[in-house]
């Protein structure tokens, strides 16, 4: 070692002790670390401290593990800087040597005075000692915040003293990760891609500069990491099949094309952290009158009109995602996902829906098209539609029973394909398993009894990632092919779903669409609401009555005021409470599975039809309609 000391030659400071060299090397990396601040300047310090104590004089690095403060880390850094030293000044790199009699006698020595380590190897104590097991290296989760801090970094030239700053750090790493930088995936928590800033300065791969401008680098175990995540994405790009691109796609694209149709929820939005109204409301546009009410007559197929399709030819047209308006983030972050799905090439159209939380739309080039074959627009909807909701609001919407009436309403939309996005955030565990298997039982009723997809989640730059995906595969769907459109003047508020299904039945290699005024104008519930569906909504109000049963109540007695007149020939006294109780379930005794009443339920829908209340609001309610008369 002291050979190797006096041919290197320069100025040096430790020339007193026995391992000079070495005290350089390391008094240089204690300065650095003190000026970065990082958490090495402890274990350098202890080191450094306790080599200076030590008489013995070693010829190796891996010599010291037997001293206090240097484990395998240390040492194998020692290790590399004295092969470059010996290779820069053309020297013979030194052997590792076991230690003589008189340094182990020295050693022990030290190890009562504590400057040796007291989990030596055989070398040092001569006997038997458990095998010491490797630390594991740190290596950053695949697409996690820390593995896109370290690639962001690696950007710059190894050893620059320019560094990055934050705003510059987030905008290069936010491509290599799946996770925001600015903004929580969970707006009931404050933590970002950014904190993972933090576990990097822990573990000493990162330091920072500057005040108040902190610039950040790269330590040199922080290069290193950078270097091997290179190193196997560039490996991985040489195997067919196996690039970051296509290994994080090639999992996640049977998740873009749902295996079957699922329907979107009602235009009615809950108010909860997923989705938020508008204050004041935007005002959107006014199709009341686009499609008339019509007859019931219509919904026979004999009385089904005929009608000659528009044709929309291949590059006439361009697909658009469009984007309910009260989808947001938060109160104060309420353009978030249009803006991350902008960053993804897909800049959404904000409108209010009328159903679902997200539509395709396919949009003519020429805002005339449509007109001149006697439609309206220049926008045709597409069949997919998506539903979002948030894990909390899916649990309190099957609590107080708008998840039956939401699937119900779905069904009136006539959309073939509807997804239900469920974002499964983190949630306090004793209480999501009070309805944890209510909520597996929703969820597996979506998919097998109403054949909706149903799409999990775990956050929202899950979902918009998914909508981006999706977006991708319905241009390469529809835009290579001719669009075929229903004109809407054949349209009526009843023959719409009976057109549609008879279509599907006898034409299932077509698809028919219609323009999204018409699509608006059928799903508002001003234009759908009559008198069969507030009798319907009423009846599913009662706890246990689902949309197949209320379906199934309505058949037998066709208004409210029937049921009610029904509840009334019952009689009173002990045999006509009997009779009331039972009514329903006896009136529909075929019924079978899903559809049957249950006693229980037919004796809850007496209280409330057969109350006098009732039975008086609805004779003053046709008082009143004899009287407009």
């Amino acid at each position: 070692m002291s050979e190797v000391r006096c041919r290197l030659g320069g100025e040096w400071y430790h020339d007193q002790f026995s391992n000079p060299l070495l005290l350089d090397w390391l008094k240089k990396w204690l300065d650095q670390a003190r000026e970065r601040s990082t958490k090495g300047v402890v274990a350098y310090k202890t080191a450094y401290e306790s080599l200076k104590a030590c008489p013995i004089t070693f010829t190796h690095p891996q010599q010291l593990r037997q001293l206090r403060g240097f484990g395998d880390k240390l040492c194998a850094r020692l290790t590399d800087q004295m092969k470059k030293h010996c290779e820069q000044n053309g020297l013979a790199m030194p052997r590792r040597p076991g230690l003589s009699k008189e340094a182990r006698a020295s050693l022990s020595a030290l190890t009562a005075s504590g400057t040796a380590n007291t989990a030596d190897d055989t070398t040092a104590t001569g006997g038997p000692s458990r095998k010491a097991r490797k630390p594991k290296s740190y290596v950053p989760a695949y697409r996690s915040g820390a593995y896109a801090l370290v690639l962001a970094l690696s950007t710059l030239e190894e050893g620059s003293r320019t560094g990055l700053t934050k705003n510059e750090l987030i905008e290069i790493a936010q491509d290599h990760c799946d996770s925001s930088f600015t903004a929580p995936s969970d707006t009931t928590k404050f933590y970002t891609a950014w904190n993972s800033m933090k576990t990097l300065l822990d573990k000493d791969l990162v330091y920072e500069k500057g005040r108040p401008m902190r610039r950040y680098f790269l330590t040199e175990e922080g290069w290193e990491v950078a270097k091997r995540i290179k190193q196997s994405l560039s490996s991985s790009t040489r195997e067919p099949g196996a690039s970051e691109s296509t290994a994080a796609g090639s999992a996640r694209a049977a998740d873009v094309v749902p295996r079957a149709p699922s329907p979107a929820p009602p235009n009615e939005k809950e108010r909860s952290p997923s989705v938020e109204p508008m204050d004041p409301p935007p005002p959107k546009p006014s199709f009341h009158n686009v499609v008339v009410d019509g007859t019931d007559d219509a919904t026979e197929d004999g009385a089904l009109p005929n009608f000659s399709p528009i044709r929309l030819a291949p590059g006439t047209f361009t697909v658009h995602l469009l984007l309910d308006v009260r989808e947001v983030r938060a109160k104060t972050d309420r353009d978030y996902i249009q803006d991350e799905l902008a960053k993804k090439g897909v800049k959404p159209i904000v409108r209010a829906l009328e159903v679902g939380d997200v539509q395709w739309v396919a949009k003519t080039h020429d805002p005339a098209a449509l007109t001149r074959h006697g439609a309206e627009g220049d926008e045709v909807v597409l069949d997919w539609i998506v539903e979002r909701k948030r894990l909390d609001d899916l649990i309190s919407s099957i609590k107080d029973g708008r998840f039956q009436e939401q699937k119900f309403r779905l069904r009136r939309a006539g959309v073939k394909n509807v997804i239900y996005v469920v974002e499964e955030i983190s949630m306090d565990s004793t209480y999501f398993q009070k309805y944890e298997e209510s909520v597996q039982s929703a969820l597996a009723s979506m998919q097998v009894v109403n054949g909706y997809f149903v799409k999990k989640t775990q956050k929202m730059d899950d979902t918009i990632r998914y909508l981006a995906r999706m977006t991708s595969m319905l241009r390469k769907l529809y835009e290579e092919k001719p669009l075929l459109v229903i004109p809407t003047k054949v349209l009526t508020a009843q023959n719409y779903l009976p057109l549609l299904r008879h279509l599907r039945e006898t034409q299932p290699d077509r698809d028919y669409h219609i323009t999204y005024p018409a699509f608006a104008s059928l799903a508002s519930k001003s234009d759908m609401m009559t008198l069969r569906d507030v009798f319907l909504k009423m009846l599913m109000t009662t706890r246990g009555v689902t949309g197949e049963k209320a379906l199934e109540i309505q058949k037998r007695w066709k208004t409210p005021y029937e049921l009610v007149k029904a509840f009334e020939a019952c009689g009173s006294g002990e045999q006509g409470l009997k009779r009331k109780r039972e009514m329903i379930s006896n009136g529909l005794p075929s019924m079978v599975a899903r559809k049957k009443i249950p006693k229980a339920v037919s004796q809850k829908l007496s209280e409330v039809w057969g109350d006098t209340s009732v039975r008086n609001c609805l004779r003053f309610g046709e008082t009143l309609q004899s009287e407009t008369v």
